[in-house]
């Protein structure tokens, strides 16, 4: 039985954002947070190193190696990226903004692969809005663009997607895989070589960055949803196109096995403790899509379970249940949930056509006052570090990072200070009319979460590299060891410190078999008495301990053979 579309859209209210400036609200979010930041501790700096050493030449390019540690994932495809770029960009800029080139590329191309899978989605039979008595109504190549456009801004919008999706890490060229793929499931078989060749690039995407088993089902998924949901009067192309789909899911999951790269992956959890902190993380992680998606999925319940199977609400729908399949069963949970905004954000923009305007108002008055007060904060703690005033903050900044010089950027404040203007504009042009098109809901969040986001990356980009950079520590480090010609050992260092110690110290570290001819050792204080058996009083002694400035447990201890001298 065909059941009546809920969405009931005037012509009026289909009228496209204004490119110029949904191109510059992607470019301000993409950009920032991958211009002039250090490469942060853990997986960032991690993905560095390994990097780095292709780059250079100091590791074979299918088993990439770290002081002679191989990485903790399968991923290939983010560390070719990254190495390719430094090779290319070699004198041109530094190395740390040369991996991140691709991968700013990688953020673009999902904000892209996004926008046309709504967009597609939008102008299938199904979605489209009631059609008057008398016309009048939305059409469709207008409704589609309207409704790509707010699934575009339900995307930025989403709390989680801002820092994960400026690592350089194999969780950015998964979500760019996954969009891709995601594209490719929405517009075939109306555009079938787009399509394919879109479909391949997730699917051998998602296996070289280590996820064999989303590629196999995301392509199952897309293979079967397009067979279902396609007219009967476009039976051949339906039947090419599932076959290829088929067909390349298939040969996905051969490359995965030829080159090794399945895993177990299911991490034992106990529910009962850590149900608390999954829901906290579904809550803000995909704030504000969330609310938007349960409200489509109730407006548009009975297409949901029609039939017709409805591949606007059904695709979105398989991609969502598969990421948060794989966030339950997976660690971390923030960077498998990752994958599932953009259709995450799908559903939200077709929540768009069934809203009611008092709860448009309240998700513009929540935003409006949030993002306001987000923003009067970083400035305010701006402030006091920069000039002591307010006292307090300025404390508080002075304890949490003991050490930290301020300095004063003239670019970055002029770009924080353009941004909070711009802000105030838009404010002002939504609280002055009372505009009718669809996307109206979606702009605040958007640009509120992209302010945000500048601001950080502009006035607290100093501080939070003081903080969250391995740089400061290293350089300790480095300023103790008086030899550096020579190896240095590391035990019980993490991959990221091992990077940083090759980058930002200029010191090389010894495999675990070439250990035994260094000079020079740096250890983790945490080993504790396992280090007077690694290396013993009588024939090493302690040259330095140095604390990470911001975290008084995290201490390196560097030694320094008993037989030399400084």
């Amino acid at each position: 039985m065909s059941h009546p579309t809920p969405a009931i859209v005037p012509q009026s209210a289909v009228r496209p954002l204004p490119r110029w400036a949904l191109v510059l609200l992607c470019l301000a979010y993409a950009i920032a947070g991958f211009v002039g930041r250090a490469p942060w501790r853990n997986s960032d700096m991690a993905s560095f190193g390994y990097m780095r050493e292709l780059a250079l030449g100091h590791t074979a390019w299918m088993h990439p190696l770290l002081a002679g540690m191989p990485p903790d994932g399968d991923e290939l495809l983010p560390l070719w990226l990254g190495a390719w770029a430094i090779q290319l960009l070699d004198g041109w800029v530094a190395a740390e903004l040369a991996a991140r080139t691709p991968f700013m590329a990688l953020l673009l191309i999902t904000l892209v692969a996004t926008w046309y899978g709504v967009y597609y989605l939008a102008r299938s039979p199904g979605a489209q809005p009631v059609a008057f008595a008398f016309g009048g109504e939305a059409q469709p190549a207008d409704y589609a663009r309207a409704l790509a456009d707010a699934g575009l801004l339900a995307l930025i919008a989403c709390l989680g997607l801002a820092q994960l999706s400026h690592e350089t890490t194999s969780h950015l060229t998964q979500l760019a895989s996954t969009s891709l793929l995601f594209f490719a499931g929405a517009a075939m078989p109306r555009r079938m070589a787009w399509s394919v060749a879109c479909a391949a690039a997730g699917l051998f995407g998602l296996v070289l960055s280590g996820a064999p088993m989303l590629a196999t089902l995301l392509g199952l998924g897309c293979t079967w949803l397009v067979w279902s949901s396609t007219r009967s009067t476009e039976a051949r192309l339906r039947t090419t196109a599932t076959t290829v789909l088929a067909a390349l899911t298939l040969a996905a999951a051969v490359l995965a096995l030829q080159l090794d790269l399945w895993r177990w992956r299911i991490a034992s959890m106990d529910y009962a403790r850590e149900w608390q902190g999954l829901l906290r993380l579904f809550i803000w992680f995909s704030w504000p899509a969330w609310p938007l998606a349960l409200w489509t999925l109730w407006r548009w319940r009975r297409q949901i379970t029609s039939r017709e199977y409805h591949r606007h609400l059904l695709l979105p729908l398989c991609f969502v249940l598969v990421t948060v399949g794989a966030t339950l069963t997976t660690q971390p949970a923030d960077r498998s949930l990752l994958l599932g905004l953009p259709a995450l954000a799908t559903l939200a923009a077709f929540a768009l056509p069934t809203l009611r305007r008092s709860i448009a108002a309240l998700i513009d008055w929540f935003t409006l006052l949030f993002f306001s007060a987000s923003a009067i904060a970083i400035w305010v703690i701006w402030l006091a570090v920069q000039t002591g005033v307010p006292a307090k903050p300025a404390a508080n900044v002075a304890r949490l990072a003991p050490g930290y010089e301020p300095g004063f950027s003239a670019l970055a404040f002029g770009v924080a200070l353009t941004a909070t203007a711009a802000w105030c504009a838009l404010v002002y042009w939504r609280a002055a009319r009372n505009r009718a098109v669809i996307w109206k809901s979606l702009v605040l969040p958007a640009s509120g979460a992209t302010l945000g986001w500048l601001l950080l990356m502009t006035l607290w980009l100093p501080l939070l590299n003081y903080g969250r950079s391995l740089e400061p520590q290293v350089a300790g480090v480095a300023a103790a060891i008086t030899d550096k010609q020579g190896c240095v050992a590391g035990y019980s260092l993490t991959r990221a410190q091992i990077a940083a110690l090759a980058y930002h110290g200029q010191l090389r570290v010894a495999t675990v078999s070439q250990q035994h001819l260094c000079d020079w050792a740096v250890v983790d204080a945490d080993l504790g008495p396992a280090l007077d058996t690694l290396l013993p009083a009588a024939q090493w002694r302690l040259v330095a301990r140095v604390k990470r400035p911001t975290d008084r447990n995290d201490v390196l201890l560097v030694l320094r053979r008993a037989g030399n001298r400084p």
